[in-house]
């Protein structure tokens, strides 16, 4: 066993994996490109103070889960647990609103949480998702989960369920806060320990308790969506209008809440059955009030999240196609001394004009190349000796059509005639076997 290990809920992401996950992010990146959603990439470190104020110091992620410590200066810093506070705080700190009214923006990358590590869940792990800042208008919100859907379905997948509520705001959440305590009081002894904890300070995360008996003892209980008031009403009519105009089904969940404490209004959620207990791909919500209490001018916005490790356990249980790794386009098989001295240059000047281009660097036999070429899935192979030294030429095989033709090795020529072939083949097919066994070669390759 080696000595050292990855620290519990981290992962490698090995060469064969990479792949996958560049496809993955290929077809998120689109989506979002699709929709005129821009990047934003924020530091891994913020301010602690920014996370507490943002997401609420009552959150079980601000009490429990942030990996946080202070630097030499004697400033309180925390690994980004979540990737909202971060892109709000950029939006005030470099006036993003005076760019443009209407900013519409996407993320992707690493955050940390030091909770309990299970399938799909991480202490590091990958979140993608969008934020579009300046509009309080229910299209806004429908647009979004239109996005988060569209990003799931460019994988087909099927088999999802959309969960839609309405968390009202601050006008309204108190009664309702007030009525779910009243309904719970009876019972508080009954409830599971992280609830009684949260019974006076976060009453509506009870809602969303994996505790069957907690669950039993909210049956009959109050229903925030009695609570709205007129305008948090009027929104959630305009978000379901629009998402029934859009052919987006939904299922209305007067318990769905989300985790912290920046939403306000609407609330979502997506769940694949392909997840088990851990079904949920992706949520999010509206949230009004945090640019305001970051110091910013009170500005509404919206946004949802989704965990790329929580994505690719739903895509490798359906099997998806993530396609064919990068393979070389062209492996060069070098025979002699003089033969090896001139592959390096060559394989450089074709790498340079765009042509992926592989070599042997270990001084291995012939055979030994051609069977490295086509275990990585090399179209074309060009075979140089010492003959093809002294005239000026080297030998182009199609790996796939088994030909064979000797051509010149001007550079520039050469260049052109590889990029000709190459618009020939299949570069990520399975080939057979060489149509010159190796043996045929001069074993001064060894």
């Amino acid at each position: 066993m080696a000595r050292f290990q990855t620290v519990k809920g981290t992962k490698d992401v090995l060469p064969t994996d990479a792949p996958k996950l560049h496809r993955l992010e290929t077809i998120v990146r689109s989506a979002f490109e699709r929709y005129n959603y821009r990047e934003i990439r924020t530091p891994l470190f913020e301010e602690t103070a920014l996370f507490a104020r943002g997401i609420g110091v009552a959150t079980d992620v601000v009490m429990k889960e942030m990996y946080t410590f202070t630097d030499r200066g004697g400033l309180s810093v925390t690994l980004r647990p979540e990737m909202t506070a971060s892109v709000v705080r950029a939006y005030v700190q470099h006036a993003l609103g005076g760019q443009m009214p209407l900013q519409k923006l996407w993320y992707m990358g690493p955050m940390f949480r030091q909770e309990n590590v299970q399938k799909g869940r991480l202490r590091q792990f990958h979140q993608f998702g969008a934020e579009a800042i300046g509009s309080d208008h229910a299209s806004v919100d429908a647009e979004m989960i239109a996005l988060m859907v569209s990003v799931f379905r460019a994988f087909g997948l099927d088999g999802l369920t959309l969960r839609l509520n309405s968390v009202g705001d601050a006008e309204c959440r108190p009664a309702y806060k007030a009525a779910l305590q009243e309904h719970l009081r009876p019972n508080i002894e009954k409830l599971s320990a992280i609830s009684q904890t949260r019974f006076e300070t976060n009453p509506l995360r009870i809602l969303d308790s994996k505790s069957e008996a907690d669950q039993a003892l909210l049956d009959g209980g109050p229903v925030i969506t009695d609570f709205l008031n007129d305008r948090c009403r009027r929104h959630f009519q305009e978000v379901r209008g629009h998402l029934d105009r859009l052919n987006i089904a939904y299922t209305l969940d007067p318990k769905l809440v989300r985790g912290l404490d920046y939403y306000t209004m609407t609330a979502f959620e997506l769940i694949s059955t392909d997840l088990g207990a851990q079904n949920a791909l992706g949520g999010g919500g509206r949230y009004d009030r945090l640019i305001g209490e970051l110091g910013g001018k009170p500005t509404p916005a919206v946004g949802w999240a989704a965990g790329v490790e929580r994505l690719m356990i739903a895509l490798e249980e359906r099997k998806f196609d993530f396609g064919d790794g990068p393979a070389p386009a062209v492996y060069i098989v070098a025979i002699g001394d003089g033969a090896r001295q001139a592959a390096l240059p060559m394989a450089v000047h074709l790498r340079e004009e765009g042509i992926a281009t592989e070599l042997d660097l270990l001084q291995r036999s012939v055979r030994a190349q051609f069977r490295d070429a086509e275990d990585q899935g090399a179209p074309l192979v060009l075979v140089l000796g010492d003959d093809e030294l002294a005239s000026g030429t080297i030998k182009l095989k199609d790996m796939g059509g088994h030909t064979e033709e000797t051509v010149s090795s001007e550079r520039t020529r050469l260049t052109l005639l590889i990029r000709a072939r190459l618009r020939e083949v299949t570069l990520h097919s399975v080939h057979g076997p060489a149509a010159t066994d190796p043996d045929d070669y001069p074993p001064t390759a060894a």
